[in-house]
Order: C-alpha cells, then sequence, then structure tokens
C-alpha cells in the first residue's frame, strides 16, 4: 500500500508540467529559455524542450534567472518564502543578489544569493507538495542458503512556515539453520519554524520492532527544540532536545516485565552532505538518556550514501544501529546491519 502511495504521488507530481518559459544566463555568456523545476545541494535542475529528461546546472555558474513560476525558497537561516524570483545580474567585483516577489507585497525581498539553500515549485495542490524516493535491495548467498531484503522510503512535506517528514525501514534477513531476523522501523516528525533565525519548533513520533533484540512493539514520543547549526546548499547540519517517553513490549518471556514504560530525553542530530551531481550523505543519530530508569541509555543511528546513476535512479548503500545499555533478562542490547540497493527519487527530489 506504502508503494502504491509513493507511486501515485509520483505520477501526479510528474504531470505538473509547465510552460518552458523560464529565462536563464550561464556566466559564460549561454542563454537559455527553459522550466526551471528545483534548486537543491547547489544543482538547479532545469527542463528544456528539446531535451528528453531535465539537464542538471552547477548554481555558482548561473548569472541571472528570471521565472513567472511560484516558489518555495529556503535560507540558510532556516526561513522560508513562496514567491516569484529573479536573480538580478550582478556587475564584476559586487555582491550577487536573488529577489523574491511575494504573493500581495508590492516591494520584493533582496538577500545575498549565498543565502539561498533550496528552491522547489509550489502548487495548491496538495498531492504536488510531495517529494522523496523509495529503495528497494537483495542479496543472496549460495553457501549458507542467506536471503536478506531491504525496502525503505522517506517523504517530506513542505509549506511556507512548516514541514513533515515520514521516513520507513524494513528489513529480514533468513538464513539456513537459523531463525529469520526481521527489523520495521517507522519515524513521522513535524518542524514548526520559529521567528528567532535557525530555530524551530519539533515533534516525532517513532516505532521499531526488531527481533534480534527481543522488542514486539516500541514506541518513542519527543518533542523540543531544534537549530540549525549549518545550512548551506553543500552541508545542513541540526541538533534538536526535549523531554519525551518510551513503551517497549518484549516478545521474551523471560523478561522481567513484558512492557516497560519510560520517561526519556531525547537528544537528536541530522546531517546532510551533497556534491555536485555526484553523491548525497544522510545520517541521523539519537542518544535518549532515561529519566525515570536512571542510568539507562538508548542510542540508535541511521546513515545512508547515495551515488548517482543516471535521471532519478540512485544506488545506495545504508547503515543502521540500535543500543540499549540494560536490556531486560537475557535479551540483546544491540541490534545493527547494512543493506545496499537501488532507490528512485519523485517529486522535487
Amino acid at each position: 500500500m506504502k508503494l502504491l502511495l509513493i507511486a501515485v504521488f509520483w505520477l501526479v507530481s510528474s504531470m505538473s508540467a509547465r510552460d518552458k518559459t523560464d529565462v536563464l544566463v550561464l556566466k559564460n555568456g549561454d542563454r537559455i529559455t527553459c522550466e526551471v523545476k528545483k534548486l537543491d545541494s547547489g544543482v538547479l535542475e532545469v527542463g528544456i524542450d528539446y531535451v528528453d529528461g531535465t539537464i542538471s546546472i552547477d548554481w555558482r555558474k548561473v548569472a541571472r534567472l528570471e521565472s513567472s513560476a511560484m516558489f518555495l525558497i529556503k535560507l540558510q537561516n532556516g526561513s522560508t518564502y513562496a514567491g516569484k524570483v529573479v536573480t538580478p545580474e550582478s556587475l564584476p567585483g559586487t555582491a550577487e543578489t536573488f529577489e523574491i516577489q511575494q504573493i500581495q507585497v508590492v516591494e520584493p525581498v533582496s538577500m545575498p544569493r549565498s543565502e539561498v539553500v533550496s528552491m522547489t515549485q509550489t502548487s495548491v495542490s496538495f498531492l504536488q507538495r510531495f517529494d522523496g524516493d523509495v529503495a528497494l535491495g537483495s542479496q543472496y548467498s549460495k553457501g549458507n542458503s542467506t536471503n536478506q531484503y531491504n525496502v525503505s522510503s522517506d517523504i517530506d512535506y513542505e509549506e511556507i512556515n512548516w514541514g513533515a517528514r515520514a521516513r520507513y525501514n524494513s528489513n529480514l534477513s533468513s538464513s539456513s539453520g537459523a531463525e529469520t531476523a526481521t527489523r520495521n522501523q517507522t519515524d513521522l516528525s513535524a518542524i514548526r519554524l520559529l521567528r528567532r533565525s535557525n530555530y524551530f519548533l519539533t515533534g516525532s513520533v517513532g516505532y521499531l520492532q526488531s527481533s534480534v533484540q527481543g522488542i514486539e512493539g516500541q514506541i518513542t514520543l519527543g518533542f523540543g527544540l531544534g537549530v540549525y547549526l549549518k545550512n548551506t546548499d553543500r552541508v545542513r547540519l541540526t541538533l534538536l532536545g526535549g523531554p519525551g517517553w518510551q513503551r517497549t513490549a518484549y516478545t521474551s518471556s523471560e523478561t522481567e516485565q513484558a512492557v516497560q514504560k519510560i520517561g526519556v530525553f531525547l537528544i537528536s542530530s541530522s546531517l546532510e552532505a551533497f556534491r555536485f551531481k555526484k553523491m548525497r550523505l544522510a545520517a541521523t543519530a539519537n542518544v535518549i538518556p532515561a529519566v525515570t530508569d536512571t542510568g539507562r541509555v538508548f542510542i540508535n543511528s541511521n546513515v545512508s550514501y547515495y551515488l548517482k546513476l543516471f535521471g532519478k535512479l540512485n544506488w545506495n548503500f545504508s547503515v543502521y544501529g540500535n543500543f540499549d545499555s540494560r536490556p531486560p533478562g537475557e535479551l540483546s542490547g544491540s541490534d545493527y546491519g547494512t543493506s545496499t540497493g537501488l532507490s528512485w527519487s519523485f517529486g522535487n527530489r
């Protein structure tokens, strides 16, 4: 069902192409009439009538851009604007500027172009504001009849002052003579930008199932304050913290308590790094000390590396890990693994 919804989102967004009337002038003098689709990771993606698909242009090589379309524009300080954009051509030796003409606002907002982190086409349509990717992977070893499967997806939704994200990851490993190991993780989060630059409020809910750790189901709720430590077109680094609550149901009958409810404090950091047309690195790490079970600490992390093959197809390699410093009974305190496969982006990603 999840994969079907992702496919619907991608098909709807792919049908939303508009007239190619944007004007793009490069610093070497080339002039292109096109459809600007997005700016992300320092790459400007445009569509041209006589080109099948899209082309990617280094944002730093662009001298001037004019478009009549509506975009969502994100700045380094976390601010988000919606409006038409233009980059006036700058004289040699002067700072490059970026102007946003907002709806029902006479004077445009002007800023140094280096402050712009990303820009995506926006629409009144709800479905057309989704973007993300889905990844599939598998591995087989004849020696011990080992099979491994991995399915993951990452979906984003953005408005002017807030955004939401849904992540899903599922791993299955079976081997001759051993029990099948499964791990399923779902994370939902939302942020609300504050007036103070670089700060935002956040709330999250996560679900984890891990047969290796004997976790039948673990629900973690959290909310708090976050800050952009670095937010450029090459690197994005965030840090957040706040109180939370965790409920874990264990499958083993040997545990001291089948269900544990713990008050926690959530400390989380995320890192995204980009390289023009080449790669993307996404990493998250959560350190969760227990408040009502002094001395106990939970740690979980996910790291994914994406290498662009062509179009929206990528090769990806992922590493995940979970750790509990004081698991109940004789249950394992850790679970970790790797996966590799292909991923397909949709929407503006």
